[in-house]
């Protein structure tokens, strides 16, 4: 019998639990089904740590380890990207790296393994609320706030929270191919390959809250009726002020053209009608794109997916039985 690959989460005090426990799921769910893994849960020092739920998980010393890592998974926390690493955290990350095939983080977790050194001059993934912050910490990391996940090298980067799943998900295809990595997939009820990008999952919720009242003021009327016109000259009308003022206000607070921001509400418009089961004519009618092949090109330009295959994979149903 072959040797099972050593799957090791490194836990340490105010991470996030669904960052530990989505990874760890994933392999021991797939060692369920044939897969090698053995999975271990560690911490710099070993013994109890405390997730930013209050949740405790009871773990081993990292030091403790026998043999080498196939894989090192650094889950995230929501203090990285504000305040120094847990003491021991670093240190941890680097030597268990040196031991490991392959190094992996979890959302925020990128930002450990920036700290450590580990990111300079790679293309990684965060967390979108935080890919500013990471790149302002590490201009020498090319952060890519959208993907779900990246690879660069041996290092791999996924986006938030549940973006674990996926990453852990796409690290046993790799390792025993895609009919198991399905089968993981359909006994834990999730994708095994999520389409789109993060940006498909958020739109208000991404943007700054503007200084400007009466920008604010636009920026929900758009929200409240995404089908009505918002040309500029409309936006502008609608704002009392001229469209080069509002065009300059738009850059910078909302950081994007008023043109961006509108399209953006829409499509988040289409998806909420696809979801509810609506046809891609009716969508793209009712949240103001139009025409199907103009919802089309900019679900693609967008996610990377049609508003076809978004349907299908997305909609709302109801359960029956």
């Amino acid at each position: 019998m072959k040797t099972p690959r050593t799957v090791v989460v490194l836990a340490y005090e105010g991470v996030r639990l669904l960052d530990v426990t989505a990874p760890l799921e994933v392999f021991s769910t797939a060692q369920t089904l044939g897969a090698r893994y053995r999975t271990l849960l560690v911490s710099p020092d070993g013994g109890p740590v405390t997730t930013s739920s209050g949740t405790r998980l009871l773990t081993d010393p990292a030091a403790g380890l026998d043999g080498r890592v196939h894989t090192l998974i650094v889950p995230g926390s929501p203090g990285l990207p504000h305040r120094p690493a847990p003491a021991g955290l670093l240190d941890a990350v680097r030597t268990l790296h040196s031991a490991s095939w392959r190094t992996a983080s979890v959302c925020t977790g990128a930002f450990a393994l920036a700290d450590a050194g580990l990111l300079e001059g790679r293309r990684a993934a965060t967390h979108w609320r935080y890919a500013a912050a990471l790149a302002h910490r590490h201009p020498g990391v090319d952060v890519d706030g959208d993907s779900i996940f990246v690879r660069d090298g041996r290092v791999y980067t996924s986006a938030g929270v549940s973006a674990g799943l996926d990453l852990a998900l796409a690290l046993v295809e790799a390792d025993e191919g895609p009919d198991l990595a399905r089968e993981t997939a359909r006994d834990l009820v999730v994708f095994l390959q999520r389409p789109g990008g993060q940006s498909q999952f958020s739109v208000a919720s991404r943007t700054p809250a503007p200084r400007h009242e009466t920008l604010g003021a636009v920026l929900r009327s758009v929200v409240a009726d995404p089908a009505a016109d918002h040309s500029l000259p409309a936006l502008a009308r609608r704002a009392g002020i001229s469209a080069r003022h509002l065009t300059r206000l738009f850059h910078d607070q909302v950081g994007s053209t008023p043109a961006a921001y509108v399209e953006s509400v829409r499509l988040e418009a289409a998806q909420s009608l696809l979801d509810a089961g609506e046809s891609v004519t009716a969508a793209a009618r009712r949240s103001g794109l139009g025409s199907d092949e103009t919802l089309r090109r900019a679900f693609l330009r967008r996610f990377g997916v049609t508003p076809s295959a978004y349907r299908a994979r997305f909609r709302t149903t109801t359960p029956t039985g």
